[in-house]
């Protein structure tokens, strides 16, 4: 683990005379303070991809997205960089990152802007140093005295939302801390500088080669720069931390990707086939198609398959020579067999009247929405709500939302139309529940004659338990199943009349003894 160099403080005296300036280094470093500068992109990564073939000014990112490219505090999303003032519509850009420096006070004095210098009390295990002609600074790569290596397996993957590609480092060293900077260096001789939100991104590394040029929040994504790396290998990950480099040694090769379309036809589940097309190829790609178990991929276009459930399903093309990325296309294979109903008693989804337990599995498996009261709520992907538990029981309990603004799916009435749609089901299953009307119940409590009835009106959670001479109710909920298939009719299980009676017989024992001693 890299330390710090703490500088001593020689006396009290001297330590009041320095008060006034920025801190010094020690004897042997007395013609440099240390302190942190914000520098942008391109003055801090010029020294860092010096040398190599490729070296390029490194520019700001503009972002659209309302708040992420500010967040730049301690364990924050980009610790460690720093951004411009938000515009009226939010956005802004994130333009370099806030690193220590080493300067002389002379140089320092002698800059025009002194990029928000800020002296720090202890000499950093890392720094870069600052030098200073006709009034504009340069900075050196990084100053590190205990560089590391570290080994970790690295995936690649040419499907993300963020660009092109994605490197993923499995394990990174716990002294690691936030990454400021980062490059990938080729055996090529290229290197190529990663910056925060656009590249770096919670500890992963994206970019755009040029085929997705926009990401999800509409930000356009600077392509230019990484066009070469397709078809390169990367041979190191180097991590810029606040304690100087972390480098990981790789042999991953970037395949080529390129404009293309690639479609597969949807089709019916079991046996059968559906047609598949490709355009915009390269003519030296050696194609291999893949889907699953039971399916075949022919060259003249036709995908076949045997025994093959309802649901989704990717064709993968590959080229056998891997010279170029692989391209994919979903598909769906559907039935209009519904294999689910509603259990009222366990309060879950089970295997519909001929069908088996695996044919309800799928159907959870594929679960794509579910819609309480004409409410549609995703049951996948991001902000998914969990209605339906992979087991298939119902979870009145469920919200929408986080925190203080989660919202109730169920509004507590008891009154309910739940349909549950399945990807590769052509059939929705539509539950009803709906709350009684309010009921009559009569107790007589043992040794009086005094009766009272009570009538109360029913929830979907009610549960009222009383003794002696008061009334125990429990409401009901009413259901019903409504599908192509048959299936239960009844609702949940919501309340419990049998804890009355223990607490009835305990005080009708109780009176009687009462009697009892009193003729004693």
């Amino acid at each position: 683990m890299k330390n710090f160099k703490t500088i001593a403080v020689l006396t009290a005296s001297l330590a009041l005379a320095v008060s006034a300036v920025p801190f010094a280094a020690s004897a042997a470093d007395a013609d440099y303070i240390y302190g942190t500068m914000d520098i942008p992109y391109a003055d801090f990564y010029k020294a860092e991809l010096a040398g190599s073939n490729n070296a390029y000014e490194v520019d700001a990112v503009s972002s659209a997205t309302a708040t992420k490219w500010a967040k730049n505090g301690e364990g924050e999303l980009f610790e460690g960089s720093y951004h411009s003032e938000a515009a009226e519509d939010g956005s802004g850009q994130i333009l370099g990152v806030t690193y220590p420096v080493a300067i002389t006070q002379a140089d320092l004095d002698a800059l025009a802007d002194n990029y928000n210098f800020t002296a720090l009390e202890e000499v950093p295990a890392a720094y870069k140093t600052v030098t200073v002609t006709d009034g504009t600074a340069e900075f050196s790569a990084v100053n590190d005295a205990e560089p590391q290596t570290f080994e970790a397996e690295i995936n690649l993957s040419t499907e993300t939302p963020w660009g092109d590609y994605v490197i993923a480092v499995n394990t990174a060293p716990e002294d690691l801390g936030a990454i400021y900077g980062a490059v990938l260096k080729t055996a090529e001789g290229h290197a190529y500088a990663m910056r925060h939100e656009q590249n770096i991104w919670r500890g992963q590394f994206a970019w755009s080669s040029g085929i997705k040029t926009t990401e999800p929040h509409g930000n356009t994504l600077d392509f230019e720069d990484y066009q070469s790396l397709m078809g390169e290998t990367i041979n190191q990950i180097v991590y810029i931390a606040k304690s100087g480099y972390y480098t990981v040694n790789t042999e991953t090769y970037v395949p080529v990707k390129f404009e293309n379309t690639l479609t597969a036809e949807n089709g019916k589940s079991g046996s059968g086939s559906v047609n598949w097309t490709q355009t915009g190829f390269p003519e030296d790609y050696q194609l291999t198609g893949s889907v699953a178990e039971n399916f075949s991929v022919g060259e003249d276009g036709v995908i076949a398959y045997t025994d093959a459930v309802p649901g989704s399903y990717t064709l993968t093309v590959s080229d056998e020579n891997g010279k170029y990325a692989s391209v994919t296309a979903s598909f769906v294979l559907s039935t209009e067999d519904l294999p689910v109903a509603y259990d009222k008693e366990n309060n879950k989804l089970v295997a519909a009247e001929g069908f088996t337990d695996e044919d309800a599995a799928n159907f959870l498996k594929n679960l794509a929405n579910v819609n309480v009261n004409e409410k549609d709520y995703s049951a996948t992907g991001k902000g998914a709500v969990a209605i339906i538990d992979k087991d298939g029981v119902i979870n009145f309990e469920a919200a929408s939302g986080r925190g203080d603004t989660a919202t109730p799916v169920f509004d507590g009435s008891g009154n309910y139309t739940i349909t549950v749609t399945s990807t590769g089901y052509e059939t929705p299953l539509t539950i009803t529940l709906t709350a009684e009307e309010p009921t009559e119940t009569e107790t007589t409590a043992s040794e009086t004659t005094t009766s009272t009835t009570t009538s109360t009106t029913a929830k979907t959670t009610a549960k009222t338990t009383t003794t002696a001479k008061t009334t125990t109710t429990a409401a009901k909920t009413a259901s019903s199943t409504t599908s192509s298939s048959t299936g239960s009719s009844e609702s949940p299980k919501t309340g419990d009349t049998a804890a009355a009676i223990p607490m009835a017989v305990l005080a009708a024992a109780g009176l009687t003894a009462f009697a009892a001693k009193k003729r004693k």
